[in-house]
């Protein structure tokens, strides 16, 4: 890791980082479609996903599964992409692509589990422009922080605004 990957920076151009975020999408889905389990859903989750909303320009890619097709959804994923540097837990498991432009993420979550939260995140900001507002101005206040500091205080906000 080098030094600016442990800062939270902002894309300097959100519409050129969304409509690129979109284009993979397109491509990576086609692709888990024919790799998943059949009843697996697909989404486009994350800043890029939500209107208006400012990002580091990655795409976030949520794949839900029923519980009983967790392990295999897990073991096909794993087979195309590097875990995360989250640790897999019961009901989720992550992937990254570093190669990929952008920076590809992809939240392997159970259906009904603890972890399937990341469509719900999404569905709130994109209907409440005050918490898009705040969301947004949380970003700001750490452009060029520390991604650890962003992270804690995204995990803060993301709690808060499931919890309404």
């Amino acid at each position: 890791m080098d030094a600016d990957d442990a800062l939270f920076r902002l894309a300097p151009d959100h519409y050129r980082a969304r409509a690129d975020a979109e284009q993979l999408y397109r491509s990576v889905s086609q692709r888990l479609i024919r790799l998943l389990p059949t009843g697996s859903e697909i989404m486009h989750v994350g800043a890029t996903a939500i209107a208006n909303c400012l990002t580091k320009g990655d795409l976030d890619i949520m794949v839900r599964v029923d519980p009983n097709e967790f392990a295999e959804a897990e073991q096909a994923l794993a087979s195309l992409f590097a875990r995360s540097r989250s640790d897999p837990a019961d009901g989720f498991a992550g992937f990254e692509d570093a190669s990929a432009s952008p920076h590809l993420g992809i939240q392997l979550v159970a259906r009904g589990g603890a972890f399937d939260m990341f469509e719900k995140f999404r569905d709130r900001l994109n209907a409440s422009p005050a918490l898009l507002r705040e969301y947004n101005a949380l970003k700001r206040d750490h452009d060029g922080a520390a991604m650890e500091a962003y992270r804690s205080a995204k995990d803060r906000f993301i709690a808060r605004t499931l919890r309404y």
